[in-house]
């Protein structure tokens, strides 16, 4: 066991982050991925195709030009569904940055989800970056947004939540079997699994509610978009829903700013701007037809952005980047929260299955108890180079930046080589810290769309976060000590502790190291947070947007996705995003429509 443990130091960050090297398959040409998959979506092309020349159209026979009901920017978690849901009745323009994920390994292999995280090359479905507390972290840049990298796992939101957001039960319970029944599936418990489950019950987060995807308290698995081959759905697949006759669907066009006509009482959105994979410049336009919005759904960093580029937040940030000021909101960008997450890895004996999301511990404590498990990658993809944020470069973090070498480099690499392959063998025990009281803000750093903001969550400022992480970290003591886990380790208090110390040693975060936290749970709490990528916030109702999602003295304007949250709902967000995707879709023709709209 102390040879384990010994071993772990250099690939805890590897593990906690899921930062592997790359594995494409480099035969595959991008000509065979469209050929694979676009006579089953036949409305989504590259953004080059809309040209100002002609009246580019989807539709066969039909001829929607540039002028659209809807246009969404943004083509993730909520734009699919609410695309889908739209083009039933009216003609959506879907603008969507990334590429596809339907022939991408990496977004629909299980094995393969550290990898996609891994990938920081411009065409990855994930784009690295770091907040200002030095915290890494990642941004979806594909057709299905963050359900093509995450870790799979869907819980609804709490009765309470839904009626605290006032949103129409009824409509939300119809909607979330909607999105369930085409890409959730119930996952095979792994062992791993099954021994937190079994261990969260032995230290009192009860009663076992078995499987549901409904938020109650107590131990439970959840849903996943993973089926039990590990090959993933994501909110993409959702476009099969879609009327193909009323949908385009543009990728690797990246909005570069929303336009307006500021020549009535309030600024009203007319168009977007966007950069198409060559480069080149299109702007697309809406409808004059009474209705028409544009829609926002680029996520919680990518909608504040875009507001903030199209001259709606701060005056004064506005006017220091020479951006005019279309509204002056001071809220734009404000509110960002992100739940913060620290784990414990408990090395073991034996190989454990390979295991993302499925156990979940929701206590009462403001703490939620998750756990994923196994590795599926080779040898040789362990001691591969991982890139500028793995153990080569990320473990110089605490050294001064004069002594931050090449050489010193070289040095991790030799090391790393020597890292045997049971190091590598075993699972987490994770804790979300449930509505932070901790909050941030996203800032441009340019008016380069390209450029990711700069973004700060402030974590564990506010003292009950902290106390509320130092009783999760309490909790998942206890389960890595209880009988449930004898089959994997033997983890007394001094292994433990040795756990609890190497994981602050390790290149988790660029977060200034201590020593001995073991002696302080708080620090401990500080020193190794990461994020669960559960980020929201900038667009938040009652400051940025109205109850029903309209930009505030804005006309024809809407932000609908997890910015406009207050809170993270539920365990995990992805199936509340999903669901708010589809209820506003059904919502909005409903209202447009009266109950004619027939959904």
């Amino acid at each position: 066991m102390a040879v384990v443990i010994g071993a772990v130091l250099p690939v805890i960050v590897k593990l906690l982050l899921l930062l592997l090297c790359l594995n494409f398959n480099s035969s595959l040409t991008q000509a065979r991925k469209w050929e694979s998959w676009k006579d089953k979506y036949p409305f989504i092309k590259p953004a080059s195709s809309f040209s100002s020349s002609n009246a580019w159209s989807s539709g066969s026979g039909s001829s929607k030009g540039h002028n659209y009901d809807y246009i969404i920017v943004g083509g993730g978690t909520a734009g699919c569904p609410l695309a889908a849901t739209l083009s039933q009745k009216f003609n959506v323009l879907l603008l969507e940055r990334g590429g596809v994920p339907f022939a991408n390994a990496n977004v629909s292999l299980m094995q393969n989800f550290h990898i996609s995280l891994a990938d920081t090359s411009p065409a990855s479905a994930s784009q690295f970056f770091a907040s200002t507390d030095g915290v890494f972290n990642a941004r979806a840049r594909v057709l299905g947004g963050g359900t093509c990298i995450n870790a799979g796992f869907y819980s609804r939101a709490s009765e309470s939540y839904i009626e605290k957001a006032g949103w129409d039960s009824k409509l939300v319970n119809e909607s979330f079997p909607w999105i369930e029944k085409q890409i959730v599936h119930r996952p095979i418990l792994a062992p791993w699994q099954k021994a937190v489950s079994d261990g969260l019950l032995e230290v009192g987060i009860s009663p076992y509610n078995g499987f549901t995807y409904d938020h109650i308290y107590g131990t439970k698995f959840g849903g996943t978009l993973f089926d039990r081959f590990g090959h993933r759905k994501t909110a993409a697949d959702l476009l099969t829903s879609a009327n193909p006759e009323k949908l385009d669907v543009l990728v690797h066009a990246i909005v570069q700013k929303i336009e307006f006509d500021t020549s009535g009482k309030k600024p009203r959105a007319v168009g977007v701007i966007f950069k198409d994979e060559k480069g080149n410049q299109h702007t697309a336009f809406l409808s004059k037809r009474k209705g028409s919005e544009i829609i926002v759904s680029s996520g919680a960093i990518g909608s504040p952005q875009i507001l903030l580029l199209s001259g709606i937040g701060p005056k004064a940030e506005l006017e220091k980047l020479n951006i005019s000021v279309v509204l002056d909101n001071k809220f734009v960008g404000k509110g960002m929260s992100d739940n913060p997450m620290n784990t414990i890895f408990v090395p073991t004996n034996r190989p454990v299955q390979q295991s993302l999301i499925q156990t979940v511990g929701i206590t009462k404590m403001g703490v939620y108890i998750e756990a994923s498990s196994g590795y599926g990658q080779t040898e040789d993809s362990i001691h591969c180079h991982h890139g500028i944020v793995s153990a080569e470069i990320g473990q110089l973090s605490a050294i001064p930046p004069k002594q931050r070498t090449l050489e010193a480099i070289e040095v991790y690499k030799r090391n790393k080589k020597h890292v045997p392959q049971e190091a590598f063998r075993g699972g987490f025990i994770l804790e979300k810290i449930v509505t932070p009281l901790s909050t941030g803000h996203i800032s441009l750093k340019s008016t380069e769309i390209d450029d990711s903001p700069s973004v700060t969550f402030n974590y564990f400022s506010h003292p009950r976060d902290l106390k509320r992480c130092v009783d999760g970290i309490r909790i998942m003591e206890k389960i890595v000590k209880s009988k449930h886990f004898t089959t994997y380790a033997q983890c007394d208090k001094d292994t433990l502790d040795k756990l609890l110390n190497m994981s602050v040693q390790a290149n988790i975060n660029l977060i200034p190291k201590h020593t001995n936290d073991t002696e302080s749970l708080e620090q401990f709490c500080k020193d190794t947070v990461i994020t669960i990528w559960h980020y929201h916030g900038g667009c938040q109702v009652g400051k940025v947007v109205t109850p029903d999602y309209r930009v505030m003295n804005v006309n024809r304007l809407r932000v609908i996705d997890g910015s406009t949250f207050n809170e993270s709902p539920g365990t995990n967000p992805q199936a509340t995003v999903l669901m708010i995707g589809r209820y506003m879709g059904v919502k909005i023709l409903r209202e447009r429509l009266g109950r004619a709209a027939g959904l």
